[in-house]
């Protein structure tokens, strides 16, 4: 039965998967054992340096308004930072063909699976399926937001990247040309209805419902992919599935039983398994993130102070002290810096990576609710958020009027998703500017409009180099 299923690097046998160079060989697939090796070899092939151990996170905040940079490190994102990449930056390239690994891993899992009989149940055959669905979805949503050119731009209609659905075992189908922004977005939203339908909708444990995906993840990934899709009716649609009705206190009313931890610090320091916690690439101390820990990047070693000139989140007069999320912002006298308090775990490094949480689930609710839904819940569900972390907080009466009470939740998810890889993308989904920084070293950021280069990462010149058809 699926609940039996160790989670990803909970116990030692997880850690012995089936190795990429073995993974054509159709022996895999006449062994339960070994078709679970690669179940978690999929997962883990998201805990990349380059991926989800945290560099994921970074490059989505550094490009943003809210980090300044400390150090002349070209490796920790300086130049990510500085929104001056090129195509033959090690970010761009990296990042580019982890996650065709990824997508790869997962879809010769999903071949083996389905050509496989009697092997496994039908049942856990169909779960597995959904994990597989689950990340490649996962995977697709990562490349197109960074590669391709927002959707809302064009409605889809650019080109972005190759879509890649079948096993590649050899580099004979190398060339292939770029979908659309839409098609891509079209295959992201078909494997998270597939995974929806086939995922188990809880597992006997916190640990598997935080690590593996079940049906509730699934769901909430889809309310991220639909507004940025700028298809709110969708996100209402999604959210509704996993958010009670008629107010708070919100929650989820079946499956995993979704809500936010009454105080957010216990997400960052204590228990990594809350119900809030929707999905989370788990750190262990045999198996800690690779490559430069978030801890080391942002508070012990920090190559990134927090911006706290007008114009970074800590700055914002709408934050006031009595917010518990404050105690976030370190501010380090030897150092004479603010720093980011979210990932503090050193020797080991075991602070898990959060990947989806309930509390951007509720915000991207709030924000399809304010954008042509129905606004008094866009002001309950955003005041959930605030008010869990200060709770003698009113938010202005204008900042909650229809005019203005986007940009009050932009405000808002700048505060509470903060360190956590989403500023860049919410610059791109509105087509905003990503704006002037000051800095510690001899990097300088650049301003990047929709219309400039540089707006989305190039695609990389690997790429470029073995893919003859990628421009056409």
């Amino acid at each position: 039965m699926i609940g039996a299923i160790c989670a990803l690097v909970a116990c030692d046998k997880l850690l012995d998967t089936t190795s990429e160079v073995a993974i054509s060989s159709s022996s895999v697939f006449q062994s339960p054992s070994r078709i679970e090796g690669l179940v978690n070899g999929a997962y883990k092939s998201l805990k990349s340096a380059n991926l989800y151990s945290g560099r994921l996170l970074m490059y989505g905040d550094l490009r943003g308004e809210e980090f300044v940079c400390r150090t002349e490190n070209a490796l920790a994102g300086g130049y990510v930072w500085a929104n001056d990449v090129t195509n033959l930056l090690g970010e761009v390239n990296q990042t580019w063909a982890q996650l065709y690994r990824v997508i790869n891993n997962a879809n010769v899992l999903i071949d083996g699976l389905e050509k496989s009989n009697g092997v496994i149940s039908d049942e856990l055959k169909r779960n597995y399926l959904g994990e597989a669905r689950f990340i490649r979805a996962l995977s697709y949503f990562n490349l197109v937001t960074i590669y391709g050119r927002p959707y809302v731009e064009n409605q889809g209609a650019d080109k972005a990247i190759p879509l890649r659905l079948l096993p590649e075992v050899s580099s004979s189908n190398n060339d292939l040309a770029r979908s659309t922004v839409k098609d891509v977005y079209d295959q992201v939203l078909a494997d998270l209805d597939y995974a929806e339908a086939n995922l188990p909708t809880a597992y006997p444990s916190n640990l598997l419902n935080t690590t593996r995906a079940h049906r509730n993840t699934a769901i909430a990934l889809k309310t991220r992919v639909y507004l940025n899709k700028g298809d709110f009716a969708n996100v209402r649609a999604e959210a509704g599935k996993i958010v009670s009705q008629g107010g708070a206190p919100f929650a989820a009313t079946s499956g995993v039983p979704h809500k936010l931890e009454a105080n957010i610090a216990t997400l960052f320091s204590i228990d990594y398994t809350t119900a809030e916690s929707i999905f989370s690439m788990p750190m262990t101390v045999v198996d800690p993130p690779s490559g430069s820990a978030l801890t080391n990047v942002y508070y012990y070693a920090p190559d990134f102070a927090l911006n706290i000139a007008d114009g970074g989140i800590v700055a914002e007069p709408s934050w006031p002290a009595t917010d518990s999320r404050r105690q976030f912002v370190f501010n380090n006298s030897g150092l004479n810096l603010s720093l980011l308090a979210k990932y503090l775990k050193r020797n080991p490094n075991i602070d898990y990576v959060p990947v989806i949480r309930y509390a951007e689930v509720l915000l991207n609710y709030a924000e399809a609710e304010a954008r042509g839904g129905n606004l008094s819940n866009a002001v309950a569900l955003l005041k959930a958020i605030r008010n869990r972390s200060d709770a003698a907080y009113a938010f202005p009466e204008h900042a909650l009027s229809s005019s203005e009470i986007v940009n009050t939740i932009r405000t808002e998810r700048r505060i509470e998703l903060l360190g956590e890889g989403f500023r860049a993308n919410d610059i791109l989904r509105d087509l905003l500017v990503f704006p002037d920084k000051p800095s510690l070293s001899s990097y300088t950021a650049r301003v990047v409009r929709p219309a400039d280069n540089g707006y989305v990462f190039p695609l990389p010149n690997d790429e470029i180099l073995t893919n003859k058809r990628l421009l056409d």
